[in-house]
C-alpha cells in the first residue's frame, strides 16, 4: 500500500489565510471543536492544512477579529466559551464614517436591551443573577469613581444580555456596549454624584424585576433607565465647553 503523501505546502500566502478560516470552520461544523476547546498548535495546523505558519497566524487573526477564537498568552488559542463576542472595530469605523449620534446609539440600545431584560427575567440562572447582584453592589460602592462605575455599569448590561439566553442578541449588545463604553468614558468624569446614584438605583430596579421573574417590570425598568441615561449624558456633553475652559484657565495660571 502506498504511503500517504504529505500535504503540499502553500508558501505563496495567497488565499492561505482563507484556507485556515475554512479549516477551523469545518472542525467546528463537524463538532471536532466546541466552545472552550483549544485549537491545535500553529505548527500542527500548518501541517494539517498545508500552509505556512505565518499563514496560520494570519488566519487566526482573521478568526479573532470575527470573535471565533481568542488567544491566551502562554496557553494557546481557544474557542471562547459563553456568549459570542463580535469585534467592535467594524461598528467603530461605521460610527466614525456615518457620525452615529448619541440619540441613535441609545435608540439602538433600547431596541436590543429592553427585549433582553424581559427575556432575562424568564431565563436567568442563579449564577447569572448572582453576577448581576455583584455588579449592582459595585455600582453603589464606586459612585466616587465614575470611570470604575462605568466599567460595572457596562458589566451589568452585559450580564443582562447574557442572561437573555439568546447568543445572537447577546453578541449584538456586546458589540454596541463596547462602542458605548469607548464614547462614554470620555464624559464619565463629568457625571454628577446624584446622577450616578440615580443610575445605581435604576440598575437595582432592573435586577430586582429580573430576580422576581417579572418580564414586564424588567422591560419597563430597562426602558426608563436608558431614557434617563441618555438625558444624563446629554447634560454631561453640555457641560464639556465650560470644563474645557476651566482646564485652560488652570493651565494658564
Amino acid at each position: 500500500m502506498a504511503s500517504a503523501r504529505p500535504p503540499v505546502m502553500n508558501m505563496s500566502g495567497e488565499g492561505s489565510a482563507d484556507q485556515v478560516v475554512a479549516h477551523v470552520r469545518s472542525l467546528i461544523e463537524r463538532g471536532t471543536l466546541r466552545r472552550g476547546d483549544r485549537l491545535p498548535a500553529e505548527r500542527d495546523l500548518a501541517s494539517q492544512i498545508g500552509v505556512s505558519r505565518p499563514s496560520v497566524r494570519a488566519g487566526l487573526h482573521a478568526l479573532a477579529a470575527m470573535g471565533v477564537v481568542r488567544s491566551r498568552h502562554g496557553s494557546g488559542t481557544f474557542i471562547p466559551d459563553g456568549p459570542p463576542a463580535l469585534a467592535p472595530e467594524p461598528l467603530s469605523f461605521l460610527a466614525a464614517l456615518h457620525g452615529f449620534s448619541r440619540d441613535e446609539m441609545y435608540e439602538a440600545r433600547r431596541v436590543l436591551e429592553i427585549a433582553a431584560a424581559g427575556m432575562a427575567a424568564e431565563r436567568a440562572t442563579p449564577e447569572q443573577l448572582a453576577a448581576m447582584a455583584d455588579e449592582v453592589t459595585s455600582l453603589f460602592a464606586l459612585m466616587n469613581d465614575p470611570q470604575a462605575f462605568l466599567v460595572h455599569d457596562v458589566g451589568f448590561h452585559r450580564g443582562v444580555a447574557a442572561s437573555s439566553g439568546n447568543p445572537i442578541l447577546a453578541a449584538l449588545i456586546e458589540m454596541v456596549s463596547a462602542l458605548y463604553y469607548e464614547r462614554r468614558r470620555t464624559t464619565a468624569a463629568r457625571a454628577a454624584n446624584r446622577d450616578l446614584h440615580a443610575a445605581a438605583e435604576a440598575h437595582r430596579r432592573i435586577y430586582r424585576a429580573i430576580r422576581a421573574h417579572d418580564a414586564e417590570a424588567a422591560r419597563r425598568a430597562m426602558h426608563d433607565h436608558l431614557v434617563e441615561a441618555s438625558r444624563y449624558q446629554a447634560q454631561e456633553m453640555a457641560s464639556a465647553p465650560s470644563a474645557v475652559r476651566a482646564r485652560r484657565r488652570r493651565a494658564a495660571s
